[in-house]
C-alpha cells in the first residue's frame, strides 16, 4: 500500500512565502515523477510544478519565478517553495506522484491536498 501525504499549507500575507512538504510512503519499488497540483474554490484543478527523476521540472507560468520545486530521492519527498504569494494563490494544493509499487503497474497517488490562503 502506499500513501502520499502533505504538509505545510496555512494562512499566509500576500507577498509572504510558505513551504509544502510531500512524503511518499510504503510498498514502493520506485517514484518516477512527482508534482503539485492546485484547486481554487469553483475552479478546476490545475498543474502548479513537476519534478521527473532525470531533472526535468515544468511550472505553471503563473508561478514561475515565484515558486521552487524540489525533491529529495532519497527520501522520497518533494517541496514546494512559494515566495511572493498572491491572494489567487490561494487553493488546495494537492501532491501526485508516479509511483511504482511493488506488485502493482506505475500509476499516480494523489495525496489529500493541504489548504493554502492568502490575504490580501
Amino acid at each position: 500500500q502506499v500513501q502520499v501525504m502533505e504538509s505545510g499549507g496555512g494562512l499566509v500575507q500576500a507577498g509572504g512565502s510558505l513551504r509544502l512538504s510531500c512524503t511518499a510512503s510504503g510498498n514502493i519499488f520506485r517514484v518516477n515523477s512527482m508534482g503539485w497540483y492546485r484547486q481554487a474554490p469553483g475552479k478546476q484543478r490545475e498543474l502548479v510544478a513537476t519534478s521527473t527523476n532525470d531533472g526535468r521540472i515544468n511550472y505553471a507560468n503563473s508561478v514561475k519565478g515565484r515558486f521552487t520545486i524540489s525533491r529529495d530521492n532519497a527520501k522520497n519527498m518533494v517541496y514546494l517553495q512559494m515566495n511572493s504569494l498572491k491572494p489567487e494563490d490561494t487553493a488546495v494544493y494537492y501532491c501526485v506522484c508516479a509511483i511504482w509499487a511493488y506488485g502493482s503497474p506505475n500509476r499516480d497517488y494523489w495525496g489529500q491536498g493541504t489548504q493554502v490562503t492568502v490575504s490580501s
